[in-house]
């Protein structure tokens, strides 16, 4: 394996896991440990404070991990192109990658509207007070859903880059222009 390919790989792996990591400690550290707080405004304040530090981390995660991932399309491509298991696995994984950065960006707008209106508090970061204006009700309950998305979308590619990686092991590549060291081991021992 090529440094360029370990690189490519450890973008992927290590933006994937930060990714989901981060998502899902949101989600139950963050939010929750947020609830805790006595004050209303408190709750909304806090979550908010740490979801804003998240933030550029967030979008370096998902950076590494679109980096990683186009690099290990590209190196895989010989690959890919006689295996349509891993072509399959690959149109896929694609998909479900927008997918969670689509519910990455849709989050962040939604805690975008929560930061404005955080002086409005809430009965947790993601349920409203009666009192809350429609604006900041509507995305606290929205929130209370999608920020499970994130982490349950990037949990399955996690499953994914593990089949795929599995993929990878099983078939050898069709090597153009000579033949694979497989092939090559096995014609040098019919010789003998």
């Amino acid at each position: 394996m090529s440094r360029a390919h370990t690189l490519v790989r450890s973008l992927h792996d290590i933006g994937l896991g930060s990714w989901f990591g981060g998502s899902l400690m949101g989600a139950v550290g963050l939010n929750g440990g947020a609830a805790a707080a006595k004050s209303p405004r408190e709750r909304t304040r806090i979550s908010s404070a740490g979801w804003q530090k998240w933030s550029p981390v967030l979008i370096g995660s998902m950076a590494a991990h679109v980096v990683g991932s186009v690099g290990m399309l590209w190196s895989d491509k010989e690959r890919l192109l006689v295996q349509s298991a891993g072509r399959s696995s690959a149109m896929v994984k694609t998909a479900i990658t927008l997918a969670a950065g689509a519910a990455s960006v849709y989050s962040g707008m939604l805690g975008r509207v929560q930061s404005e209106h955080q002086d409005e508090g809430g009965i947790t970061p993601t349920e409203p007070l009666a009192s809350a204006s429609e604006e900041m009700s509507s995305a606290q309950r929205q929130q209370k859903w999608v920020q499970w998305i994130t982490p349950a979308l990037t949990a399955v590619l996690i499953v994914l880059a593990a089949q795929q990686g599995e993929q990878q092991r099983s078939t050898a590549p069709v090597m153009t222009g000579s033949r694979s060291p497989l092939a090559r081991v096995t014609a040098l021992l019919h010789r003998s």
